[in-house]
């Protein structure tokens, strides 16, 4: 079964700095009827305005992973690292028993635009971490790649939680296939272009969400940029 969520009746938030969309359940955005997806809780598609950003916060007990589409995001936090995120990065923050981070957007003329993504972990009270990898364009191109996983398998990031992230780019008569087990779930999000999944048109921000199926298969891009969650069965 697949189920369409169209990216218009996702929440929506400007803040003036911050332009927010959010797929699930977010903040002063609330629906009972979207409040995740297996155990990915979180995500949010951000605009940050030029020189602004998120002051220091709190998180614990979640898997939070940044993924920057145009722009850079600057991450300090309390486990000492000083990063910038470039487009092509993947950045994974294990909050565990605690972590505090600040993130901003230091340039003075770009909009950087990013997804925020945070999927519940299998365990909880584990020592706090942070990891960052870059994934070229190449490794992307006309296949899904694996940028997250709970055994950093393929060179993945790690992630402590029963679930596995992939991103592809497709264009054209480029196509890309993954097996999926019947007795798991999956979870399409269209970053940005078109893209058909499984035979149903996705436009940008659009996503998927699919049940008690055994293949997915992507094709008809159009500059298409899309995720793709393997997901333990609610």
């Amino acid at each position: 079964m697949l189920t369409l969520r169209k990216s218009r009746e996702r929440g929506y938030a400007d803040h003036g700095w911050l332009k927010s969309f959010h797929s699930f359940s977010f903040a002063g955005y609330y629906d009972p009827q979207h409040m995740g997806f297996g155990n990915l809780r979180v995500i949010n598609e951000d605009r940050v305005a030029a020189g602004k950003g998120f002051g220091t916060h709190g998180h614990r007990d979640m898997e939070i992973i940044s993924y920057v589409l145009e722009g850079e995001l600057a991450h300090r936090d309390t486990l000492g690292n000083v990063k910038g995120i470039p487009p092509g990065d993947v950045q994974r923050m294990s909050a565990g028993r605690g972590v505090q981070h600040s993130e901003f957007n230091h340039a003075q003329d770009q909009t950087t635009h990013f997804l925020q993504i945070w999927i519940e972990p299998n365990v909880t009270g584990i020592d706090p971490s942070y990891e960052q990898k870059s994934f070229a364009e190449a490794e992307k191109r006309g296949r899904l790649r694996l940028v997250a996983s709970p055994d950093a398998a393929e060179g993945s990031v790690l992630i402590h939680a029963d679930a596995r992230m992939y991103a592809g780019l497709l264009d054209g008569t480029e196509s890309a296939t993954l097996a999926l087990d019947p007795q798991r779930q999956a979870y399409v999000h269209l970053v940005r272009g078109e893209l058909a999944v499984n035979g149903t048109k996705l436009v940008a921000g659009d996503a998927a969400k699919l049940q008690g199926e055994t293949k997915l298969t992507l094709a008809d891009g159009k500059d298409a940029e899309v995720l793709v969650f393997d997901l333990a069965a609610d």
